[in-house]
């Protein structure tokens, strides 16, 4: 089927030429097509309007098919319509049947549809947060905080390992401090951590909440129930945040080793989104932050207290005493001061950093006194043992022949463990060689000495002299042997009749 503007080119060259075969010359179709498209001009009475076509299959079903997008409210499927309609007889395809629904919501929502004024922002007056399903992090599920600053489409993504109320008013905290001020409005979903219940149609607010927005300075609003289109925004942020962040097939981001690697990735994803043009204001969102920061409210020197619990001093075994019981938090924070809360069976650690606003170290679970809870990723690798140091150099000499490679490091500390004689002097004769013929293959004869513990004056030159079939390798600091085949010495053979 051709389109309008298609039609009424034909149409034109045959009011312009008169004939069928000339009008399909100029427009650049068939005749036929001419001669088709003219009989519906003038069967319509002088102008063309285009004709429904008919579709005897469905037909005899559209007032049913129209019924079930009226009791559903345009939202019926289409596969389900299909499975009724051939209980009632249809003998059509699946395809015509979509077609069929489709043509009857878009019907329906002519007449019914919503109509909404777009929504243009003002700086400073509102922020949206809601939440996404993060990645699992050894086979445990986490979050993510999505939020957006309306007027300056800036973005602020952070994991959360739960979505208790005291890290939602965490991350809403270091998002504000992210923002560098609070709006006037936050809008949110219904969840428990901000809607207790529902009377008559209003929310009712769970006080906590309350308590912690006016801190801020802030006021938490909700959008309806199941109603998606009275939130917006942020809708668009967890839908790219969770495309980019969370493991798929299509974005090709393999597993998260642990939950400080996705908190990178979400500082990355938010200095890559708020960096680009946005395709409606057509600015980048930190120009626009900049200028939509003045009209922000001032944010208080501390976080909510809802954020913390009891008060603790990190020792210099970076490890805190609740209960009595010990549990570790990350080196770095030796002498801070953290705060500590029991989240269900677990300990929850929070560090307030002052201008990042406060961060979850640690979380463990709760454990009895004697029984530690220690994490190695809250400590730097471990000194190496005895029997696992590596040669370090303590002078120039030394360096030099470290430098030699891995098999050298490997020789030394064999060598040294089992008492060979003259070390030293053997080091440098392997500087020297290496000199001479190559680092890569007195490395490999090295290798090859240690393993096979030969540490006798000699036994490197052997090895490297094998390793480069036969060839004769001249030994430093000695005379090199000469073969019998290059002697200028006369031969015996003209004394041979001596004495006859």
């Amino acid at each position: 089927m051709k389109q309008a503007e298609e039609v009424m080119e034909i149409l034109e060259a045959f009011d312009l030429v008169g004939t069928q075969r000339g009008a399909a010359e100029l427009a650049g179709c068939d005749h036929k097509t001419v001669a088709h498209y003219v009989g519906e001009r003038d069967r319509a009475g002088g102008e063309w309007q285009r004709g429904r076509r008919t579709r005897p299959q469905v037909d005899p079903f559209a007032e049913k098919i129209a019924e079930w997008v009226w009791r559903s409210r345009g939202k019926v499927r289409a596969d389900k319509a299909h499975e009724r309609l051939l209980a009632m007889g249809y003998r059509g395809s699946e395809r015509t049947t979509r077609r069929a629904v489709a043509e009857a919501k878009r019907a329906w929502r002519r007449e019914h549809g919503r109509r909404t004024r777009p929504w243009i922002p003002e700086p400073g007056l509102w922020m949206q947060w809601d939440y996404a399903d993060g990645p699992e992090i050894a086979g445990r599920a986490t979050s993510l905080f999505c939020a957006w600053l309306a007027w300056s489409r800036y973005r602020v993504v952070l994991a959360l390992r739960d979505r208790t109320l005291a890290s939602v008013v965490m991350a809403l905290d270091r998002t504000l401090r992210r923002f560098g001020g609070s709006p006037t409005y936050a809008l949110t979903d219904n969840e428990r951590t901000v809607t207790i219940d529902h009377v008559c149609g209003i929310a009712v607010r769970n006080p906590r909440i309350v308590a912690a927005s006016r801190h801020y300075g802030l006021t938490v609003a909700t959008c309806v129930p199941a109603d998606p289109e009275s939130k917006g925004g942020s809708e668009a942020t967890v839908r790219i945040a969770k495309a980019d962040l969370v493991p798929t097939e299509h974005n090709l981001r393999g597993e998260y080793a642990d939950f400080a690697e996705l908190e990178a990735a979400c500082e990355a994803f938010c200095e890559r989104v708020n960096a680009r043009e946005h395709r409606i204001t057509r600015r980048r969102p930190v120009e626009l932050l900049a200028a939509e920061r003045p009209r922000l409210g001032p944010l208080p020197a501390l976080p909510h207290t809802l954020c913390f619990g009891e008060t603790r001093r990190v020792s210099w075994q970076s490890t805190i005493s609740v209960g009595g019981a010990i549990y570790s938090v990350p080196s770095k924070l030796v002498d801070e001061r953290v705060f500590t809360r029991a989240e269900g069976s677990e300990l929850v650690v929070v560090h307030a950093d002052g201008a990042e606003g406060p961060r979850e170290v640690a979380r463990h679970e709760l454990t009895t006194p004697g029984k530690p809870r220690i994490a190695d990723s809250h400590y730097p690798p471990r000194p190496a043992g005895a029997l696992k140091r590596r040669p370090r150099a303590q002078s120039v000499e030394e360096a030099e022949f470290l430098e030699i490679g891995q098999g050298a490091a490997e020789w030394l500390t064999t060598a040294a463990a089992l008492g060979a004689s003259r070390v030293r002097r053997k080091m440098a004769e392997a500087v020297d060689l290496a000199k001479l013929h190559g680092a890569e293959a007195v490395d490999e004869a090295l290798r090859a000495a240690g393993g096979a513990e030969r540490f006798a004056d000699g036994d490197l030159v052997s090895i490297l002299s094998h390793r480069r079939l036969a060839e004769v390798i001249e030994f430093p600091g000695r005379a090199p042997e000469r073969s019998e085949h290059a002697s200028m010495q006369r031969s015996t053979a003209a004394w041979e009749g001596f004495g006859r």
